[in-house]
């Protein structure tokens, strides 16, 4: 049923009306009632009475169009449903608790840090931000927390352990709280099927603007190209399944070739495995790394130098034996065309690979650069030597010459030598695994760098607040739990074929809202509908849409 308006003799009139059928299939306007004349309705007030007589019986549409048009307050919902509840199904909570058994604290320390996760999850904004933002949510057992319950849980999670418990610190780092929970994690989801026998580790730099604690803060080859700032170093380590398993932190002054044996060391004496091969980057190749693997019946697939190791430059990649050539099929379908050898040198074992597709994209951007160097050359060649990708690709020419003009020419030489690298890389693996499985799982540490990418963005606090190393370790920490419940997720949605686009599955969360009202002493409480993404989404992490769209309660 409707009010549809009618003009008849010059006046306007006011029908209620339904929509019907008739056999033929012809649908046409029935006329319930006559309502009477417009202007009279709206003069004696009796439209008005009408309205308010029809929204006795219609309190939910009123109030969310109130929502709608902002005259109502309303909470957002959706992300601490979804993420609360992946946060009891990996049991950060039940593990948080059990490590705050006995400790005088005068507010909810876990809530605390739900909340800072869930701020860096939806906003990645600033700690200090997160008191303000969580305003807007309706996050159960928030009530009354403020910034400094947020920064004491920070600082608790990086907080030393006792002299006793410090068994397996490495040189760099104590073993802290956020390191027993760590373990217990990992041990909840261990079973008689687990395995970590292949591990995945990668290194990066983080910059304050700040001092950075009393001894985080240090300056060294800075990744993100501040070296005028102080900086921290981060490593995350995840298993076979992409899972992140722990973190590390280091002064920024700590060399990446320093740590991986300690942090193996630490792994195996946490995590109580034996087996381990271990799966990292160039970076953190030295020769006294490998020795160090070997003498500890360790396995490794190592990503090798190949431009700066003479051994591999001049004898690996000048072996003339043939490719294997291979199709890898990806998860989306399509295949990766692979040429893969492996070449033994004085009992060492090297993998030679080659992607054609990634050869093909390193030949394109060398001749994107010839082509740009060429015409920076014609205009002059004064501010070319200073450009790292330029500068490669230039020689200087002979002095007394005698003839105007740059200092400087392209070097085809130069050109056809990085060619030869195209698409290419080597591995160096003692691993009792076939070159195929070597090569697969050195590109499974492409997931290592595609989280550091996600941390990076979940860290984007800088300035970072935190004067303290302890509170600085737990600010990280939580952007690692923020990592754990997304991969949670990820894992549950890939189960049941729903594909996450993180960005719209955000801003869809945020417009699953709630509101309050206190109307003719009933108490109404009402949501927004589901939108987007999040139905698929919230019935494949096993949450329940609450509350109902409509729901009374007795004032």
């Amino acid at each position: 049923m409707f009010v549809v308006e009618k003009a008849a003799r010059g006046r306007r009139y006011l029908y209620l009306v339904e929509t019907v059928r008739e056999p033929g299939g012809r649908v046409r306007q029935r006329i319930l009632q006559p309502l009477g004349r417009k202007d009279i309705l709206k003069q004696s007030g009796a439209l008005d009475r009408l309205l308010q007589s029809l929204g006795r019986h219609c309190e939910r549409s009123i109030i969310l169009s109130d929502i709608a048009a902002g005259t109502i307050a309303c909470r957002r919902i959706g992300a601490p449903l979804l993420f609360g509840r992946l946060w009891q199904r990996v049991g950060i909570a039940d593990v948080l608790h059990n490590r705050l058994a006995g400790r005088g604290f005068e507010f909810d320390v876990e809530r605390a840090i739900f909340v800072t996760v869930l701020h860096r999850i939806m906003v990645s904004g600033s700690d200090r931000a997160c008191e303000r933002w969580m305003e807007d949510y309706e996050i159960r057992g928030a009530e009354g927390l403020a910034l400094h319950h947020l920064y004491r849980a920070m600082a608790w999670l990086g907080e030393e352990l006792p002299d006793a418990e410090q068994a397996g610190a490495t040189p760099f780092a104590p073993r802290c709280v956020k390191d027993q929970i760590e373990e217990e994690l990992f041990a909840r989801r261990r079973d008689l099927f687990s395995e970590l026998s292949v591990v995945f580790m990668d290194t990066t730099s983080l910059c304050f603007h700040g001092r950075g604690g009393e001894t985080l803060g240090r300056r060294g080859h800075s990744k993100d190209h501040r070296p005028d700032l102080n900086q921290m170093l981060l490593a995350v380590v995840i298993d076979a399944d992409g899972r992140p398993l722990c973190t590390e932190i280091w002064p920024g002054n700590t060399a990446d070739v320093a740590v991986l044996l300690p942090v193996i060391d630490r792994l195996r004496s946490r995590f109580a495995i034996g087996r381990v091969c271990v799966v990292a980057d160039r970076g953190m190749i030295s020769q006294a790394t490998i020795e160090g693997l070997e003498a500890r019946g360790l396995e490794y697939i190592l990503g090798a130098r190949e431009r700066s190791d003479p051994l591999i430059r001049e004898v690996v990649l000048a072996d003339e034996r043939p490719f294997t050539p291979l199709l890898i099929e990806r998860a989306n379908g399509a295949e990766t065309e692979l040429r893969i050898k492996e070449v033994s040198v004085a009992g060492r074992r090297y993998v030679v690979c080659r992607n054609e597709a990634e050869a093909e994209r390193d030949r394109a951007d060398r001749q994107a650069i010839l082509a740009g160097l060429e015409r920076q050359l014609k205009r002059g060649d004064k501010a070319l030597i200073g450009n790292s990708a330029y500068r490669r690709y230039l020689r200087r020419l002979r002095d007394g010459d005698g003839k105007p003009g740059p200092a400087f020419e392209i070097d085809p030489g130069k050109a056809a030598e990085e060619a030869k690298y195209d698409g290419l890389f080597v591995l160096r693996t003692n691993a009792r695994i076939t070159p195929l499985q070597a090569v697969l799982r050195y590109r499974d540490l492409l997931a290592v760098e595609e989280l550091f990418r996600r941390t990076k963005a979940l860290l984007r606090t800088r300035p970072i607040y935190h004067s303290s190393d302890a509170a600085i370790r737990g600010h990280v920490f939580c952007s690692f739990l923020a990592l754990l419940l997304q991969k949670e997720l990820a894992t549950l949605c890939a189960a049941k074929g729903v594909k996450i686009e993180w960005a719209n599955l955000l801003r869809d969360l945020d417009r699953l809202q709630q509101a309050t009202i206190e109307k003719d002493g009933k108490r109404i409480v009402t949501r927004t509908h589901a939108e987007g993404q999040v139905g698929r989404v919230f019935q494949a992490a096993g949450v329940a849409l609450l509350p109902p769209h409509f729901r009374e309660h007795p004032g």
